[in-house]
């Protein structure tokens, strides 16, 4: 029997990293589940795949009211797709401000409004953002990507309160640097992939980069339906980052 046996969870940004790390965790604990993505996600034993650019409200209406009929019903749903961004206010113009802004927030809004009447039917309803510690972490170069993430930490607890009343939990994941795709892109491209590399590992106390495994985890632990007294949380999984200042090694 595995921990999540019967629940029924949707997962956006499904199809690489963090997301892909959710869904393989979730089927592995018994959950079935649905992962939606502009890109198919596998089809494999409890996986069922549904697509959908979440900047398109009907395609996302579309998608996820697919997802619920072909899990036959949802319990939980993990708003884990996310787009990165890099430069300060004066590098990014409105073009690219609107355009995060409309994946990282709007995306969990349209997602989550699209959801809410089957999770309202559900008797162990839960709702997990994977969010960043960026939101309250001082980060260079990252104004468009930690406005945003501010923004979804806001929109955690205030859909908390929201929905309580109506059985549904809400939550958040803050993850520190992942080591995923995206972050790999952006060591590819600079002048010292390796060096740059080192200097993320360093900024974190654990003196790594957190993985897609640990995020999941986490995630899944806000979503069981054991911890039912588990709403409001901004949960950290960024190896210290955002509160631990420790030395420099000798």
């Amino acid at each position: 029997m595995g921990a999540l046996d019967g629940v029924r969870i949707l997962v956006t940004g499904a199809a690489s990293g963090i997301g892909a790390a959710i869904v393989r965790r979730a089927v592995a604990d018994g959950a079935s589940v649905a992962g939606l993505d502009r890109d198919a996600v596998p089809e494999t034993d409890g996986v069922v795949s549904v697509t959908a650019d979440l900047s398109d409200d009907a395609a996302v209406r579309s998608a996820v009211a697919e997802a619920v009929e072909r899990l036959g019903g949802l319990d939980v749903l993990v708003n884990n797709a996310g787009i990165g961004s890099q430069g300060t206010v004066e590098t990014n113009d409105d073009e690219e401000w609107h355009r995060v802004y409309d994946v990282n927030v709007l995306g969990i809004v349209r997602a989550t409004r699209a959801a809410l009447p089957a999770l309202r039917a559900s008797e162990h309803a839960a709702v997990v953002n994977t969010c960043s510690v960026a939101a309250s972490t001082r980060l260079p170069q990252r104004a468009v990507y930690s406005a945003t993430k501010g923004a979804v930490q806001a929109l955690t607890l205030a859909m908390a309160a929201d929905h309580l009343r109506e059985g549904i939990r809400v939550n958040c994941v803050n993850p520190g640097t992942a080591d995923t795709p995206w972050v790999q892109r952006l060591l590819d491209s600079s002048d010292d992939p390796t060096g740059e590399r080192a200097r993320l590992e360093a900024r974190q106390p654990s003196g790594r980069l957190v993985t897609p495994e640990e995020v999941a985890h986490a995630v899944l632990h806000l979503a069981d339906p054991r911890s039912a007294s588990t709403t409001g949380t901004v949960f950290a999984v960024d190896g210290g980052m955002h509160s631990l200042r420790l030395p420099a090694p000798s």
